[in-house]
């Protein structure tokens, strides 16, 4: 899934928490592309296989997987969003790669029972209302012995330093009440084992932001909504903002979110 393709208007009329959207931590890029890495290894495509990217987003991950699966593979994305579906298309044509992409969503993969050998699920259930009915999904369309990899956030686990420790925590309750599903993270191998498939492993990695963004979109936004519910008023809310830019400065700052990835096989 490409890193900014997010938009809550894929998942499911509830998800509407673009807030949340990791893209506001730009500088998580470096750790997302180990995940991303990570997934590859542990999935190990072989040419002939089946894969789908289940919300594909603008295709950047299907056009590898279309590349390691080779021609008489078959590498698919799924998106609700026409915009990022088209933009996916485009973007396989430009590198004439056989990558294909399809209209569907988390709750209905437009293909039958068993068809694929591998699934990648990257930063959807986040957004989902019901993330047990994706996690079914997944394990459906999976063929016995199948594998898949799901990768989602856990906004529990954010960290913002420096702050007030009362007004930090407001904001971090903040960020948690604005997302749709926001311990996705922790409760991945629940849901899939849940589902009948056999968890293999499971591994996190903390996305830091870099210092030279300051609070970022993500903070000043959230705060902003914090100021909103009257859990801080906007006197700490700037006192904040302005801690965290000393610390930028000074070299004293960590925001940071947990993202975790979870490796599990469909039994065969």
């Amino acid at each position: 899934m490409d890193s900014f393709g997010l938009r809550p208007d894929r998942f499911d009329a509830a998800g509407q928490d673009q807030l949340v959207d990791i893209r506001d931590l730009q500088a998580t890029l470096p750790g997302l592309t180990r995940l991303r890495e990570w997934a590859h290894e542990a999935l190990a495509l072989r040419p002939g296989e089946s894969v789908v990217d289940l919300g594909s987003g603008t295709g950047s991950e299907v056009i590898t997987f279309a590349e390691e699966v080779g021609p008489t593979g078959f590498a698919v994305g799924v998106e609700p969003d026409p915009s990022l579906l088209a933009t996916a298309e485009q973007r396989a044509a430009a590198a004439n790669s056989a990558a294909t992409f399809h209209s569907g969503d988390a709750y209905g993969i437009p293909f039958g029972a068993a068809t694929f050998d591998a699934v990648l699920c990257e930063r959807v259930f986040q957004h989902l209302t019901a993330p047990a009915r994706a996690a079914r999904e997944i394990a459906r369309v999976l063929r016995p012995g199948g594998r898949t990899v799901v990768m989602d956030a856990d906004w529990g686990s954010a960290i913002v330093h420096p702050g007030e420790h009362r007004v930090v925590r407001e904001v971090i309750d903040t960020l948690v009440a604005a997302t749709t599903n926001p311990y996705s993270g922790r409760r991945l191998q629940g849901l899939l084992t849940g589902a009948g498939l056999e968890v293999e492993t499971t591994g996190s990695h903390a996305l830091v932001q870099d210092r030279s963004v300051g609070a970022g979109a993500l903070v000043s936004r959230v705060s902003a909504m914090a100021v909103a519910r009257r859990v801080i008023t906007e006197a700490e809310r700037e006192r904040l903002l302005a801690d965290l830019a000393a610390g930028a400065d000074a070299g004293d700052i960590h925001l940071s979110v947990t993202m975790f990835a979870v490796y599990a096989r469909k039994p065969a």
